[in-house]
């Protein structure tokens, strides 16, 4: 595996190398970035991944300097996992100067997630269209744990007409249900084996809503009620369009998806379940 952080370099690397997949993270790799670095090399010839904490997309309460920076470990894995390239820039290497420009996504950047996270889909999809513009992929994939960012991604990619296909890869979850995350590692065992029950809630929710149920208000209600009894702080669950992440039309049949963040202890977790249409999507 090639490693790079000058953005020239990169560039030369990527010279003929046919079809570039890229999966742009964080770091601190999982069995879910992992995942999505399999996945990747059905989808083109050269799989690009990049590391790199975003200063951009932490808010003032966020945790950005106490996010984990393990690279020595990641290369290995991703090494491991057959990627060809990984860009790991520095900050100067990408932002040599401030960042005056910016990408403003539309009203939903200020809903859900965003409504607890000012300025988090900004910061984000500013970031990818920088990555994008300097690896020029053909294809990239994100995990739809991050359901919202997904959207986000997908929406700004289309309506900027950047020729790159976005794929969503699958959750991964652990045995229990858990989705896997970064900031698991920061759950104690009595939080981590309490963690579960969030994934459980939305099965729930999704049960109802199959079963028939259409007061999706109470569903929401009831159940950031349910993990508050047991010790959670939850910011939002709210069941949305698939298409849109707004809220469900009145009859018909459609594509839902049920969302939540919840803080357990000093771990914020997200999580989501699809809900397809009646019939189908």
């Amino acid at each position: 595996m090639q490693i790079h952080s000058p953005i020239p370099e990169l560039r030369q690397a990527l010279m003929k190398r046919g079809r570039v997949v890229f999966v742009p993270t964080m770091g601190n790799l999982h069995a879910g970035h992992i995942a999505l670095m399999t996945a990747a090399r059905a989808h083109g010839d050269t799989v690009v991944a990049s590391i790199f904490v975003n200063r951009l997309q932490f808010g003032p309460s966020d945790d950005f300097d106490l996010y984990p920076r393990t690279l020595k470990e990641d290369c290995e894995k991703l090494a491991a996992a057959g990627v060809d390239v990984l860009f790991a820039p520095t900050e100067g290497d990408l932002y040599p100067e401030p960042q005056q420009y910016h990408v403003e996504p539309p009203a939903i950047q200020n809903q859900l997630d965003g409504e607890f996270r000012p300025g988090h889909f900004r910061g984000v999809a500013t970031v990818v269209l920088k990555l994008f513009n300097i690896v020029q992929p053909q294809a990239a994939l994100f995990g739809k744990k991050d359901y919202q960012q997904l959207m986000v991604l997908r929406n700004m990619t289309r309506q900027l007409a950047l020729p790159i296909e976005i794929i969503g890869g699958e959750t991964v979850r652990a045995a229990d249900g858990l989705a896997l995350s970064s900031r698991n590692g920061y759950l104690s065992a009595a939080e981590r084996a309490e963690a579960p029950r969030l994934q459980r809630l939305l099965q729930q929710v999704s049960a109802a809503i199959r079963a028939g149920e259409t007061d999706f208000a109470r569903l929401e209600r009831e159940t950031a009620g349910e993990l508050d009894r047991h010790g959670w702080k939850t910011d939002y669950v709210a069941v949305r369009r698939q298409a849109d992440l707004q809220l469900p039309d009145t009859g018909g049949k459609q594509a839902l998806v049920v969302l939540a963040a919840s803080r357990l202890g000093p771990a914020r977790l997200i999580d989501n379940l699809e809900i397809d249409a009646p019939g189908g999507r």
